[in-house]
């Protein structure tokens, strides 16, 4: 299909000769690394990573179960459910992460890069040896391609970030400069260093945004081998990456194929798994994690159970309430609710009392406000954002309320129907109802799973007892995807994997007013307070460590004085399972297990060709 130039790129994408690019633009030293705050750790041509195995084999297929399905390969917008887990194995950016720094990155695609003091520009060189799939060279303008595409047809986190970008100037066909004048974020070149590299000659902008099952055109170290929409998606080592011999990539990718087998049923895949069609399980379940794994492959010593505490926050699990109804709008009955879910009862009853009680969005870092009291600087940048704050969520003595464990904490129930009432419902004949007009307090729960709607139909007992009734609604991941991306629900069980140890610009897409006018973005509370944007800024603006943490704990104790969810709770660590031939290094990385680093055993015995 012949290529067409976006609009937008004619506008913003200038293409200047190298003589004149090499004496008018200013220049700075050139970097093989970036760190967000402070210096890299290492140096690119570090002979491994701490958390790989260098010697690991080549060959094998490593198989992944995924409940849920997919109808897009195209993992750049918001139409589609596309593959989760994929993208890392057929795209590559411009750089890549170090696993074992906060936020550092090193050469992937370019070899080095060029960036002042004050991060107001940006140069990418891109390597020489860097192709695409079809064997096509990647070039700066396939660069200045991608940012334009993204920036005007991508996911709304892509459209927020690159947009931020004043101008994009191609130097020469293998260096680019991007102009960040005016964008204050100190984050925005290592945005830009993470940004997806798509193939100008491969790509149609005018059908970017459909869904698509036609294998795509990337520079990673797999291409598409077998698709099966709905049911599997086969990837295949390119034995023709360019990259494969990079110190960055050694001990990494390790599998000939890796296949993604799609259950409709959380059970089902557990029972794929204990039959060995799976290779290897996150277990979230902390009463199967418990008492579940009870079967002869494990007693026989066949599979492994690992247990893997990570350095970064342990995320958020929570019953979102859409502030966009009016029923929720009211902070006093978002607290309300909050108060009559039962942790301690659920937690022993439902879970084996495997999991802990979230407090924090930074929950287990030092990002985290949860009892700490706020110092001068942190209340001086509060006060200077306008944040509501209550006073024992300022002082660090704020915990979420903890019940008698009975499942029928009256204590708590009269603390509930106090707050109701000033909020303007009142109790009558065991129904909450509007004094206004007497409209009964009910709300339609969304949920996509068997654990979620025995969790909601537990949660929804303890709302019975303040009069309040709500309808539990199990819809299939395809229809809860679409409402949650619409924020067509009123509650809805929900899990932000905020695991970023240097949280920066992804802070506006989950609580930013702007992205909660977008469908699509992680808002789903539908938070529209503008000292939450400030307080986001500050995050990126930071310069260094010490603003980062008090701009954090800032926004930590803000969004908890909005009661925007019902805080659930956490695993205090990652639960993996796996099958013994799947072989993994003997030390996890900061932020945990990494498919990539893992191999097989018996690589060797193996074919493309066997059943598994």
């Amino acid at each position: 299909m012949p290529h067409r130039i976006i609009p937008a790129l004619l506008a913003t994408l200038v293409l200047a000769l190298p003589a004149a690019a090499s004496t008018d633009r200013p220049r700075a030293p050139l970097r093989p690394a970036i760190a967000m705050h402070g210096e890299p750790a290492t140096t690119p041509d570090l002979a491994h990573r701490r958390y790989v195995n260098p010697d690991a084999p080549k060959g094998g297929r490593l198989v992944l179960g995924i409940q849920g399905t997919y109808d897009s390969l195209n993992p750049f917008i918001v139409r589609g459910l596309p593959v989760l887990g994929a993208r890392q194995y057929l795209y590559e950016t411009l750089l890549t992460r170090s696993y074992d720094e906060p936020f550092t990155l090193y050469p992937q695609i370019a070899s080095g890069l060029e960036v002042p003091e004050d991060r107001s520009w940006v140069v990418f060189h891109v390597d020489p040896r860097a192709r695409f799939s079809d064997g096509r060279p990647v070039t700066a303008e396939d660069v200045a391609f991608s940012w334009d595409l993204l920036k005007e047809r991508g996911r709304p986190n892509h459209r927020a970030y690159y947009r931020k970008v004043a101008r994009a100037e191609v130097i020469d066909t293998r260096t680019i400069r991007f102009d960040l004048a005016g964008a204050n974020d100190r984050e925005l070149p290592l945005i830009l260093g993470l940004m997806p590299i798509l193939p100008r000659h491969a790509v149609d902008p005018e059908t970017f945004e459909e869904t698509t099952l036609a294998p795509p055109v990337g520079s990673g170290p797999y291409l598409i081998a077998e698709v099966k929409a709905g049911e599997s998606l086969t990837l295949r080592r390119n034995p023709e990456w360019w990259a494969r011999d990079l110190p960055i990539n050694r001990g990494l990718f390790n599998f000939d194929e890796i296949r993604f087998d799609f259950y409709r049923d959380g059970n089902t895949l557990f029972e794929a798994f204990k039959k060995g069609l799976v290779d290897s399980r996150v277990e979230t379940d902390a009463g199967r994690w418990a008492a579940g794994y009870d079967f002869p492959a494990l007693r026989e010593g066949r599979i492994t159970r690992d247990t893997i505490r990570t350095g970064t926050p342990l995320g958020i699990r929570g019953f979102a309430m859409n502030t966009r109804r009016p029923i929720f709008r009211d902070p006093r009955v978002r607290e309300a609710v909050g108060l009559l879910f039962d942790f301690e009862w659920t937690n022993r009853t439902l879970y084996a009392g495997g999991f802990e009680r979230t407090q924090s969005i930074f929950e287990g870092s030092d990002l985290s406000a949860r009892g700490r009291a706020a110092d001068e600087r942190e209340r001086a940048l509060l006060a200077g954002t306008g944040a509501q704050v209550r006073p024992d969520i300022l002082d660090g003595s704020y915990r979420v309320p903890v019940s008698d464990g009975t499942g029928g904490d009256r204590a708590r129930l009269r603390q509930a129907i106090r707050l109701m009432d000033a909020a303007g419902w009142t109790l009558q004949a065991g129904v909450l109802r509007r004094r206004a007009d007497g409209q009964p307090f009910t709300f339609e729960m969304l949920v996509a799973t068997r654990d979620q709607e025995r969790l909601a139909l537990t949660y929804q007992r303890f709302l019975a007892r303040a009069g309040i009734r709500a309808e539990v609604r199990n819809v299939d991941a395809v229809q809860y995807d679409r409402r949650l991306r619409d924020y067509d629900f009123d509650m809805a069980d929900y899990r932000w994997w905020n695991t970023s140890l240097s949280p920066g610009n992804e802070q506006a897409f989950y609580w930013g007013e702007a992205a909660g006018r977008t469908p699509g973005s992680r808002n789903l509370p539908g938070i529209a307070d503008p000292a939450v944007d400030r307080l986001v800024g500050a995050i990126v603006e930071a310069r260094t460590r010490e603003d980062l943490v008090i701009a954090a704990r800032a926004l930590d104790r803000t969004l908890t004085s909005g009661f925007y969810w019902v805080p659930l709770f956490h695993q205090p660590a990652q639960w993996i399972a796996r099958w013994n031939h799947i072989g993994v290094p003997a030390e996890s990385s900061v932020f945990g297990y990494l498919t990539e680093t893992w191999w097989r055993r018996d690589a060797g015995g193996w074919s493309s060709g066997d059943s598994r």
